[in-house]
């Protein structure tokens, strides 16, 4: 469904049957269309019980989709560069976010599963998503399975290797590599293929509802309103299935515990109103970038990366701290040696910079339950081959922190814009831009019937136990579900896996991974379909 913001019309479309129709219809303004126009795919066959489930089967079903259609789909995705709105800025002119949505609702549409509906439903002036729902079908369970991806893009970065690129498409040894191509642009594929596996088994399961949004990788600022004008049809969410979240190694389930929230803006300092001979000026004249130093100063540590404000930080919970522990055992020295650490010789043997701890419990804390900062962009430098002896007139950061899932983010910014403008060294103008931020996340307790169907789904397709581990990433989706369905499980997982790289150069999706992942969503989906679930939690 297309809304459009001149107009105030709606189209809608629906796949299978005799083929597409469409029929336009008034729509307040401010609000997506309640009228929509619909072909089922099929008609509704009987059901078998869920825990007649064949999970041999279910996987030779989503791997044969998956090497059939799925990888060359994510492969044309990868060629469009459908970047996230905070890196382009002329989104809707260039129309790459609204291709990539509408190639997906082609592909939806025409894999005819039984009963599905879909729409791209547009509010005013941001970016486009796509909504799909399937009928319970075999069950009595009321609640909504509510399954989450994203199609937008990061900016290309720098430094792909020989062969790839961020637009280029390349499949190599089980590994698609391009951008999106893992984060997350196969989530939507991978959704539905999960669904389709189970209705060609016939096993009965919940309604389940697809929210697959273009503006993830901007903050999901736009992603509030259309949750609150698609409340009603998400209905009573029991489950949810993020497949925007990473995985600790490719051998087992991972189910994501953990979120760290984000607060950022541009720190810019300014001595100068124009470049001036550094000969002349420097000793009398500060540097602007001695004072933006000196700034950082009283946020980091820069001997250690710790944030010094107390109130960036908060206790890991019994629970995540005994996780960890587990966790480590897991996956030990990995947690550290699987980034691209830079190297040198030395005396005749190879030197490895390190990381901040070499302890894994620690290591895995200090990327999930501990405050960061990062320094993700400058300004007021001119190239290497262009730098004379100028004293710059103002120095800018893009800064970047990453916040305990406890800590709330809106307070942070302001906190953080408090702490770097007072007090200027020299009296410089420093100013800080906040850019928005987004809360953190801590899963809810996990309910019995949830953890036996992880274990279940982990023995049945990686022939492992299901692992437990936070991330250091941002979802801001999950903290709004979490508010607005606070009795929901959260199957928070992906295929960010060792060495994936979404953001940076050589990003790749590993599809034997991706495959079998698929089969342990649908294993899920099913298991939730069961009677007779405990309410209570497990400990």
């Amino acid at each position: 469904m297309h809304f459009d913001a001149g107009t105030s019309k709606c189209m809608t479309r629906s796949g299978g049957g005799t083929g597409v129709q469409s029929k336009t219809v008034a729509c307040p303004a401010a609000a997506p269309p309640t009228e929509s126009l619909f072909v089922m795919n099929a008609p509704l066959h009987r059901e078998i019980p869920a825990g007649l489930l064949d999970s041999a089967r279910l996987l030779d079903d989503v791997s044969a989709r998956w090497d059939g259609d799925i990888v060359r789909r994510i492969a044309d995705y990868i060629a469009i560069p459908a970047k996230s709105p905070a890196f382009e800025k002329d989104w809707a002119a260039l129309g790459y976010l609204d291709t990539v949505v509408r190639n997906a609702a082609e592909w939806v549409e025409a894999q005819k599963v039984e009963g599905l509906q879909w729409e791209i439903v547009r509010l005013p002036g941001r970016t486009p998503v796509l909504f799909f729902e399937v009928p319970a079908t075999g069950t009595t369970v009321a609640e909504t399975v509510l399954m989450y991806g994203h199609l937008d893009k990061q900016p290309e970065f720098t430094g792909w290797r020989s062969g790839l690129g961020p637009w280029t498409p390349v499949y190599d040894e089980g590994k698609l590599y391009g951008r999106g191509s893992a984060d997350d642009g196969y989530a939507v594929y991978a959704a539905v293929a999960a669904v389709q596996a189970l209705k060609a088994q016939g096993v009965a399961h919940p309604r389940i509802v697809g929210l697959v949004e273009t503006c993830e990788e901007s903050g999901s600022y736009d992603l509030l309103p259309y949750v609150e004008a698609l409340r009603t049809r998400l209905g009573d969410v029991g489950l949810v299935v993020c497949l925007d979240s990473g995985a600790g190694n490719y051998d087992q389930l991972w189910l994501t515990t953990s979120l760290r929230g984000m607060a950022g803006g541009m720190l810019k300092v300014e001595i100068l109103t124009e470049g001036v001979h550094s000969g002349d000026a420097s000793g009398l004249v500060p540097s602007s970038f001695r004072i933006l130093r000196n700034v950082l100063d009283r946020l980091e540590d820069s001997a250690t990366g710790r944030l010094l404000p107390a109130s960036f930080h908060c206790e890991v919970p019994a629970e995540r701290l005994a996780q960890a522990q587990v966790t480590a055992g897991i996956l030990g020295d990995e947690i550290y040696k699987r980034f691209p650490w830079a190297h040198y010789d030395c005396g005749g043997s190879t030197a490895f910079a390190l990381p901040t701890t070499t302890d894994p419990v620690e290591a895995l804390l200090n990327r999930t339950w501990r405050p960061t900062l990062s320094v993700t962009g400058a300004d007021g430098f001119p190239a290497l081959k262009d730098a004379g002896n100028v004293l710059r007139p103002y120095t800018a950061f893009k800064l970047s922190l990453r916040l305990p899932p406890l800590v709330e983010a809106a307070a942070a910014v302001q906190e953080l814009k408090a702490l770097l403008e007072d007090n200027a060294p020299y009296q410089a103008k420093v100013t800080f831009e906040g850019g928005g931020g987004a809360t953190g996340w801590n899963a809810p307790a996990t309910a019995p019937w949830f953890a036996r169907a992880l274990e279940i789904a982990s023995q049945a397709h990686y022939g492992a136990p299901c692992g437990y581990i936070g991330q250091g990433g941002t979802i801001p989706l999950m903290n709004m579900l979490s508010e607005g369905f606070p009795q929901a499980q959260m199957m928070v997982c992906g295929v960010l896996g060792p060495k994936s790289n979404a953001h940076g150069p050589n990003e790749f999706l590993h599809v034997p991974y991706a495959r079998k992942l698929t089969a342990a969503v649908a294993e899920v989906i099913a298991a939730m379909a069961a009677p007779a679930k405990p309410a209570t939690a497990a400990t």
